[in-house]
């Protein structure tokens, strides 16, 4: 996780710990997409990964209200927690490439496709 968690924090300009939470946001929200295979795969393989997506997920739920009721699914719900965090757009598409090329590098090409493609608008981030 140490090694995702730099090449985050390098890609889109942010310290460690917003690398971290931004990393478990997207673990998490996959992990809830798509719960077994190639994500569980890829979150058994990194150490600190359930961990990460536990404590985003927990801070997610408390964050609530309303608006975030509204907008918790989906990417869109994603989008509205990474931007909560600070992320702009740009910064959150870096994030995604930088988190799936890591995937593949523990997954394979093959698996990852896979998840791009089970959830809808996901293979942009690619």
């Amino acid at each position: 996780m140490d090694e995702l968690i730099a090449r985050v924090s390098a890609a889109i300009g942010v310290d460690a710990g917003v690398a971290r939470t931004a990393i478990g946001h997207v673990l998490a929200f996959l992990r809830k997409e798509l719960p077994d295979g190639p994500v569980a795969e890829f979150m058994n393989q990194i150490a600190g990964a359930h961990q990460a997506a536990d404590e985003a997920a927990a801070s997610g739920e408390s964050a609530g209200g309303l608006l975030g009721g509204l907008l918790s699914g989906g990417l869109m719900g994603l989008a509205t927690k990474l931007n909560a965090l600070g992320l702009d757009m740009g910064q959150i598409q870096k994030l995604g490439h930088e988190v799936f090329g890591y995937a593949e590098s523990v997954l394979g090409k093959e698996k990852v496709r896979e998840i791009a493609n089970s959830v809808p608008g996901l293979s942009q981030f690619l």
